[in-house]
């Protein structure tokens, strides 16, 4: 019963919360359960972001028709968020051209997870980086002729 005072006093005092309480439901369920993970072998795009501060890591794929996006998927590296982040980034982007993936922004995924806490919004910058690196990538790819081989 104390040690139950302690954690409570604890999370009170100095905004300590647990996993649960800091993340919301829609983050912690893309981060258990990621949809769309690993490299596409035959893909149109790709994508690589990083944050060297944090370490955290994104890599996106795309496959397109025409200039709709039909497929995306991902590998990370990183913490709760940066997964989660990349999850639903693969979920976004489908069905979107790549005009308005190149317009998707950190602001946008940051409210499909239903927000994200203060020190973790860097997985937004993140996710939002990689899909632009990932969208110019294709454009470069349809300049140049290169459009659909292996990443």
């Amino acid at each position: 019963k104390s040690s139950r005072k302690w954690n409570t006093y604890i999370k009170r005092q100095f905004g300590v919360r647990e996993m649960s309480e800091a993340y919301s439901e829609t983050v912690l369920d893309h981060f258990r359960n990621p949809r769309n993970v690993g490299c596409l072998e035959i893909a149109d795009a790709f994508g690589q972001a990083e944050n060297p501060a944090s370490g955290a890591s994104l890599e996106l794929w795309l496959r397109v028709a025409g200039r709709e996006i039909v497929r995306a998927t991902f590998q990370a590296q990183g913490c709760t968020a940066t997964i989660a982040a990349g999850s639903m980034l693969t979920e976004l982007l489908p069905g979107k051209t790549l005009e308005q993936a190149g317009r998707l922004s950190r602001a946008d995924i940051e409210t499909a997870l239903d927000g994200l806490p203060a020190t973790r919004k860097h997985a937004a910058f993140l996710a939002e980086d990689v899909t632009r690196a990932a969208v110019a990538d294709c454009q470069a790819r349809m300049t140049d002729g290169s459009h659909r081989h292996p990443v």
